[in-house]
């Protein structure tokens, strides 16, 4: 069976940026399953990955803007100290979920003055073009509620 629209497909990956640091890796874990078509993973690792079968083994880079996007310097503002709801110790390097008009998003502190604190809504790995080495572990049909709700059940997919 290859990997095509609402397959659930299970990858064995390692993600390197361009100076081979590792920035994630399925090593020591579970298999990543992932619900082909429905945006469970970044566009460019699941164009690459379309057609290709159990045992498939690929090196693929992707570019900024098939990933997580350029850097956009807009997404980074300074906000109040109180929109933290009275979090005492903010640093630099710390992360908030933050409810935004296009939905939750992870900010990350850059910044911290009096009562003050810089925020990037950039995605930590935009502007990064990311270097996957993948190997498709299997490939399945996704059962009817996958599809519903979108992701995969069961092992190494979200549990409910």
């Amino acid at each position: 069976m290859n990997i095509a629209k609402d397959k659930v497909v299970s990858i064995d990956y390692t993600l390197t940026d361009d100076g081979g640091k590792v920035l994630d890796s399925s090593s020591g874990r579970e298999p990543l399953a992932y619900l082909h078509g429905a945006g469970n993973i970044i566009p460019g690792l699941e164009s690459a990955l379309e057609g290709k079968g159990r045992g498939d083994q690929l090196n693929v880079s992707i570019k900024p803007t098939d990933a997580y996007g350029d850097r956009d310097d807009r997404m980074i503002q300074a906000v109040p100290r109180t929109a933290f709801g009275g979090a005492q110790n903010i640093e630099p390097g710390m992360q908030f979920q933050a409810n935004t008009p296009a939905g939750p998003r992870v900010i990350t502190v850059v910044g911290v003055e009096d009562d003050q604190v810089t925020v990037d809504a950039n995605h930590p790995l935009a502007g990064q073009t990311l270097n996957f080495d993948v190997k498709v572990v299997d490939v399945r049909d996704a059962t009817a509620a996958e599809l519903e709700h979108g992701h995969v059940h069961g092992p190494g997919g979200h549990q409910h």
